[in-house]
């Protein structure tokens, strides 16, 4: 994959106790490095645009992010976090929003890192519910796909670039990319 930019390198990526739980930290730094890159085609004047009246705004979307992934990591898997009234930035600009999520993404690969079995395998509240630590990992990541795909759906409608996430885009692509839109090519 080709990436014009990345909020978080491979070599900012510690190694895992138990190499087991490797993809968990490589996957959660790709993934906010997917987040930061859709968050940066936005401009400050987008952040207020919502296809629908009964749709969250950019900016709230981006807020949302920021705060669920605070309360995930820090409530339910008890990784440490700021205080929540410290988690949004300051000033509200797009930028401003993904520098954010990557500071404080990055903080929380060498607490993951630190983990063993043990702790990923425990059960813990979540909601209403109890669930293994690495279950909730996983949620984490699907529900910021999840936003991450509203948003670029968004970056659509409004006629902007749409980055490469997992391979190349009607926007982006690259020599070599070699995406999967027919019978032919789903069966190399």
């Amino acid at each position: 994959m080709i990436y014009p930019y990345t909020a978080i390198a491979a070599a900012a990526i510690p190694r895992a106790a138990d190499p087991a739980y490797q993809h968990v930290l490589d996957t959660y730094a790709s993934e906010t490095n997917k987040v930061v890159s859709v968050w940066r085609e936005f401009q400050p004047a987008d952040l207020t645009y919502q296809p629908h009246a009964r749709s969250s705004s950019v900016g709230k979307i981006m807020e949302h992010q920021l705060l669920s992934e605070r309360r995930f990591f820090g409530e339910f898997l008890g990784v440490p976090e700021p205080p929540p009234a410290e988690v949004l930035p300051v000033e509200k600009t797009p930028g401003s929003f993904a520098a954010r999520m990557a500071a404080l993404a990055l903080p929380r690969l060498p607490f993951l890192a630190a983990r063993d079995t043990g702790w990923w395998l425990e059960e813990v509240p979540f909601f209403d519910a109890r669930r293994e630590r690495i279950w909730v990992f996983w949620r984490r990541v699907l529900h910021t796909a999840h936003h991450r795909t509203q948003l670029t759906v968004y970056l659509r409608l409004l006629g902007k670039k749409v980055v490469a996430t997992y391979g190349p885009t009607a926007d982006v692509t690259w020599d070599g990319a070699d995406p999967t839109l027919s019978v032919e090519s789903a069966g190399r």
